[in-house]
């Protein structure tokens, strides 16, 4: 049986819970911000190309996007704290692997393994929330949640910048294992167990985990090696339609079983569809960007790895204060302006990075463009990922969430893999700054016009839910709350 929620927001317990939680996903948020930093160091120690340095990166997330879906499953099936600390584990033992790699293709592997672990423990961090905290305190808590989420998120490439120049990039992983052997500790004493009883009477998806990984897996490899194997290789077209054809699998099988790992019934409502389409246009676009900035910053305008960390801070810093605010107006007016012109803003942020060149100057070439792109996301995040939650029948909300923040994942893995190809970013291009810098310009370029198009996609497809009439003023009118007040964003 799982315990009726019993902790409250403000109690010693509660607090433990959060902090258990918040330092849990945070494992992983820090994780995925740091390596960025370190990939040019990673390339020197290693002697490798881009291709490798992509794969750094995808490699991670691969396995999270194609088994976050199944850990959310497992989660509720065998216990939520049980799944959650066990992924915590993982990630430690695979993020010691990763510091002690010999070369490239042990640490791509580890890489890999992470992936694993971040797929077990990150929806488990806000299941675990939401059965553990008492209906009225739930909103409070998963706002601290978030918040603190996003705190972890913005030290993460300051911390991971410093010790990459002051020590080496292996530290990034070592800082790690201390955070895990507390997260363990904190949920051993103080986590409830729970579990979703119905869960119990079907079985864990795991044909269909294993198709859409080995489908992301495929694509993936076709993309990052067609530009130097060739797109007419054996190899690559091998993988490239290997790829698609695992996918098609799993649309068939996840349409046969009875018990799917995404059920596509979500996909009936057109608003769900349509926001996961802006959802996968958007983040693709920032993906392919965030991969190439901390690059272009210190191979071309000769920013030391802690300047590149922090460079992206004002994006975070107003994300973290206008968040809550957008959530609220996208509550009172609909989400359809919101998600209309955020992408735009975020897109027109993007392309002034073509303005980043080799004098580096962070006042005039780099603030400026990121300044534009926190105001853009912060007006974009919060109505999303409420439209994603709205759109949903109240039982699905959870699989809601978790498939819109799968559909972010996929999609900047792909931009990872091909923006560099479409920007002419290939080989040993990071290493000669003229080359690399004149590819990057293309890529901001082409990937702000996708935030715009993202933007005319919300426009054209996203609708504002309708509201109920004003009732007339009487002497017992019930009051109405649209529900939206207060949206989660997107960690």
């Amino acid at each position: 049986m799982t315990p009726t929620p019993s902790l409250r927001y403000a109690s010693g317990p509660g607090r433990w819970v959060l902090a258990a939680t918040v330092l849990g996903s945070g494992l992983a948020s820090i994780d995925a911000t740091v390596v960025g930093i370190a990939l040019p160091a990673i390339g020197r120690d290693f002697h490798v190309g881009l291709a490798d340095l992509q794969w750094v990166v995808t490699a991670y997330t691969l396995t999270l996007a194609g088994l976050l879906l199944v850990g959310g499953s497992l989660g509720d099936r065998f216990g939520r704290k049980k799944i959650f600390l066990i992924g915590v584990v993982w990630f430690a033992l695979a993020s010691l692997v990763c510091g002690f790699a010999p070369n490239s293709a042990t640490l791509i592997g580890a890489r890999a393994l992470q992936g694993v672990g971040a797929a077990l423990l990150t929806p488990g961090s806000l299941a675990i929330i939401e059965a553990s905290f008492v209906p009225e305190d739930r909103g409070r808590a998963i706002g601290a949640w978030s918040g603190l989420s996003g705190v972890a998120t913005a030290i993460g490439p300051f911390i991971g910048g410093w010790l990459v120049q002051a020590v080496s990039w292996r530290l990034i992983f070592a800082i790690n294992l201390p955070l895990a052997v507390v997260v363990v500790v904190l949920g051993i004493r103080h986590v409830p167990e729970s579990r979703d009883p119905a869960a119990a009477e079907g079985s864990v998806d795991v044909t269909g985990g294993a198709l859409i990984t080995l489908g992301l897996v495929g694509l993936t490899y076709g993309l990052i090696e067609g530009p130097s194997r060739g797109w007419q290789s054996a190899a690559v077209l091998t993988s490239l339609l290997g790829g698609l054809a695992m996918l098609g699998a799993f649309v068939w099988w996840e349409n046969r079983t009875p018990h799917p790992m995404l059920p596509l019934s979500l996909f009936a409502s057109r608003q769900f569809t349509a926001t996961n389409a802006v959802t996968f246009v958007l983040y693709g676009a920032l993906g392919g960007v965030l991969f190439l900035l901390p690059i272009q910053l210190q191979q071309v305008s000769g920013y030391t790895a802690l300047e590149a960390g922090v460079s992206l801070l004002p994006v975070t810093l107003i994300m973290l204060t206008l968040s809550a605010r957008s959530g609220q107006l996208a509550g009172r007016i609909g989400p359809r302006l919101q998600m209309s012109v955020g992408p735009c803003l975020a897109g027109v942020g993007i392309a002034l990075l073509s303005m980043v060149g080799s004098s580096g100057s962070y006042l005039t070439e780099v603030l400026p463009a990121v300044v534009v792109l926190g105001l853009g996301l912060a007006t974009t995040v919060a109505p999303l990922t409420s439209t994603a939650l709205s759109s949903a029948p109240a039982q699905h909300a959870g699989m809601a969430s978790a498939v819109n923040n799968d559909v972010a994942r996929a999609a900047g893995l792909i931009a990872v893999a091909v923006l560099p190809a479409i920007a002419g970013i290939t080989g040993s291009a990071y290493l000669h700054p003229a080359t690399f810098s004149s590819g990057f310009h293309k890529a901001v370029l082409f990937s702000g016009a996708l935030c715009v198009l993202s933007g005319l996609m919300a426009a054209a497809l996203i609708r504002n839910p309708v509201r109920a009439p004003k009732q007339e003023p009487g002497p017992a009118a019930p009051q109405h709350s649209c529900g939206l007040d207060a949206p989660p964003s997107r960690s």
